[in-house]
């Protein structure tokens, strides 16, 4: 049976438990600070949706590293090109010669991530990779490497838990198929 909530009078179809994004947010804390052990890590969060896994990530790792914010806006209403992507909040830190992990909500088209990749590579980092909560293959346009995910989707639209729909729905604490009015 489908779990059901409310959210301001509205239904909402669960599809991922905040049990279930805690366990996996562990795990996900336990390979990074495996992998990244003796490592100079930077966490780079891509602002804003990825900021309650950040907090949550961060909190299940048991190594030091830094956290720096960058933000990427994609113009268009159905950007299918590269060209549309911009940087709108660069980073305040140095990622030269350093182990960079950023961290992202969703990643579906690839479009933004690989803009924000190619562009973070140019800045000499020891290495760079991808950590994302949702994984939605199914739109993606650009491939991408993703080293850590939390969870695969099919091609459905979702909010919560950072994941907004005009700015709404980031507070819930689970992850809920939505149904955007057309």
């Amino acid at each position: 049976m489908t779990e059901k909530r409310t959210y301001a009078d509205e239904q909402l179809k669960v599809i991922i438990t905040q049990q279930q994004i805690d366990e996996k947010i562990a795990e996900l804390g336990r390979r990074i600070s495996s992998d990244y052990a003796g490592k100079e890590l930077i966490l780079i969060s891509v602002l804003r949706g990825s900021i309650y896994f950040l907090v949550d990530l961060t909190r299940s790792m048991n190594i030091p590293f830094a956290v720096d914010f960058i933000s990427i806006s994609q113009y268009g209403e159905h950007a299918d090109s590269e060209d549309v992507v911009r940087i709108t909040k660069d980073l305040d830190l140095s990622i030269k010669d350093r182990h960079v992990l950023i961290v992202e909500d969703i990643v579906d088209t690839g479009l933004s991530l690989g803009y924000l990749i190619r562009n973070l590579k140019t800045r000499n980092p020891a290495d760079l990779k991808v950590c994302t909560l949702l994984d939605v293959e199914a739109r993606r346009i650009v491939q991408v490497p993703v080293e850590y995910k939390g969870f695969d989707l099919p091609n459905i639209f979702v909010v919560g838990y950072g994941l907004d729909y005009n700015e709404k729905y980031r507070n819930l604490q689970f992850i809920a198929e939505f149904d955007r009015p057309h």
